[in-house]
């Protein structure tokens, strides 16, 4: 497993470094949410990378990439497909929608109504979608990557706690560096990269992944280093929300998955540190403003990996 793990992270990293420039930390962390079969929200203003990131890590995997645009008039049925009358058959027949599919982008999901939101839901909770009373499976494996544009609030949506909560992750590409763009112009200059891209991984070879990873080892001490992380989110000043039990499961499987691409068969406090900021600031509402909401559980994260105590034991098994 120690080899498996860092030798997966660093051959998909280097083929998504061949399309991306920089961002490695956003990509491993997206890698992370993928084998620990999460999903995850992307919120970045527009041309920063995000759609070509979620196309590169598909290509990467050699997935099915499915992709959907969410307007305001997009209907439920739009995502997940109806039944439509099959005049030589006899018989209603399935038109599977664009959620069946194995990575799927859901671009600008803020854009949508609540009701087209909430026909995700089922989808990345359950992993299964319901059409006329029958339920199917969307892809396996499946994992979504929604974005949207913190700038722009006219004609939006903001998805509900409820929803947010069932990102894993919730990440940003950040504007390149001076010399980051510059590679970014001599890359793109005669050529699309994406293009002539080649698949590193399988399916399968994902699978095993997930397994391995599921099976590293945290030490109680480590559990209760993440039961002291959350438990500082409901006690803090200010908040008027912390994080859930699911919250804790997210940052204990991301902790994991991260651990298993550093290659280790345990976790250590580095790995939770790793991972807080993205599994943690997106569960936490502060005051009622939206802006100062996210500014405020950012630095309450900060405060909290500052000042909780970081267990020192022995973690291996």
């Amino acid at each position: 497993m120690e080899q498996n793990g860092k030798y997966l992270a660093d051959k998909v990293l280097e083929n998504i470094g061949k399309v991306i420039i920089g961002k490695q930390q956003t990509a491993k962390l997206l890698l992370t949410a993928l084998i620990a079969d999460g999903h995850v929200l992307l919120e970045d203003v527009p041309g920063t990378g995000k759609t070509k990131l979620a196309k590169t890590l598909a290509k990467s995997l050699s997935a099915e990439f499915g992709r959907i645009q969410f307007t305001p008039d997009l209907l439920p049925g739009d995502i997940t497909g109806i039944n439509i009358f099959d005049t030589r058959q006899g018989a209603f027949v399935l038109r599977k929608g664009p959620i069946f599919t194995n990575i799927l982008l859901a671009d600008e999901i803020n854009r949508a109504t609540p009701r087209t939101q909430a026909g995700l839901l089922e989808c990345m909770e359950e992993r299964q979608v319901t059409i006329d009373g029958e339920s199917y499976i969307p892809g396996e494996p499946f994992f979504v990557i929604a974005t949207q544009n913190p700038v722009e609030s006219a004609g939006v949506f903001p998805l509900p706690e409820a929803q947010m909560d069932r990102f894993m992750m919730k990440l940003s590409m950040g504007l390149p560096s001076r010399e980051e763009e510059l590679a970014i112009l001599d890359r793109y200059m005669c050529e699309e990269p994406l293009e002539n891209l080649e698949s590193v991984l399988t399916l399968e070879q994902l699978g095993e992944a997930r397994k391995e990873a599921n099976q590293v080892y945290v030490h109680p001490c480590i559990r209760e280093y993440i039961v002291a992380l959350v438990e500082g989110t409901r006690k803090a000043d200010g908040v008027v929300m912390g994080i859930s039990p699911r919250g804790s499961l997210a940052l204990l499987r991301s902790a994991k998955a991260y651990a298993y691409l550093e290659g280790r068969t345990f976790v250590i406090p580095d790995d939770v540190k790793a991972v807080a900021q993205a599994v943690m600031s997106h569960r936490i509402i502060v005051g009622y403003g939206l802006d100062d909401s996210q500014k405020g559980a950012k630095a309450l994260v900060e405060k909290l990996l500052d000042n909780t105590p970081v267990p020192t034991e022995d973690f291996a098994l």
